[in-house]
């Protein structure tokens, strides 16, 4: 003898039909955080059925929501990925039982600002700034994972193009590249006065 069978076909209606619809900004939360990588907006528009224009309005929602605690949202490329925030790296380094900070020479962090700022760059294009051989640099940057090789130029010898990855943003507590420092313009220098000129009282 057997009891009455189990009628589950209200069972997904039932499941939280009282509870309020999340908002955009939620919803790429959900998404961004179940990604295994960087997570281009046309793709998370298609899967919201939205624009992208509301895809990058949920995402400023989404950022503002974030600012004070342990996540934020990294734009590297065309993509977007959930990270930790640097407010609680320290944390996360002491749980892992990660390096404090990755030691960079001088000559690296010069090389990998170069990078940073002009990328895609060459190694060719690197020295003629640096004046010196950056090979040993270019090396120690990526091993580190900080930069990334993206194909090669159109020069002689096809040099090949190095630009920073998303370990680079991560260690620098940055959220894209638009969060780089700007350059500081050097002072302008001064002409020098006329022969027979007096200077300005």
């Amino acid at each position: 003898m057997t009891g009455p069978a189990a009628n589950y076909s209200t069972l997904p209606s039932a499941i939280g039909e009282n509870e309020p619809a999340a908002d955009l900004a939620a919803r790429l939360e959900a998404l961004l955080f179940v990604s295994a990588g960087p997570v281009a907006p046309a793709r998370l528009a298609e899967v919201l059925g939205c624009s992208t224009a509301e895809i990058d309005a949920g995402v400023r929602q989404l950022e503002a929501g974030l600012a004070r605690r342990g996540l934020r949202v990294q734009h590297h490329g065309a993509g977007l990925q959930l990270t930790t925030s640097p407010l609680v790296a320290a944390d996360i380094e002491r749980y892992l039982n990660l390096e404090s900070s990755v030691h960079l020479t001088r000559a690296a962090l010069e090389t990998l600002a170069i990078i940073a700022y002009q990328q895609p760059a060459t190694r060719p294009h690197i020295d003629s700034i640096r004046g010196v051989n950056s090979e040993t640099s270019l090396h120690t940057l990526l091993r580190y994972g900080l930069i990334e090789e993206t194909g090669r130029g159109e020069g002689p010898g096809r040099p090949i193009l190095y630009v920073t990855t998303q370990d680079f943003l991560q260690q620098f507590g940055l959220g894209g590249l638009a969060e780089l420092p700007p350059i500081e313009e050097p002072p302008p220098v001064a002409s020098p006065a006329p022969s027979g000129s007096t200077p300005e009282s």
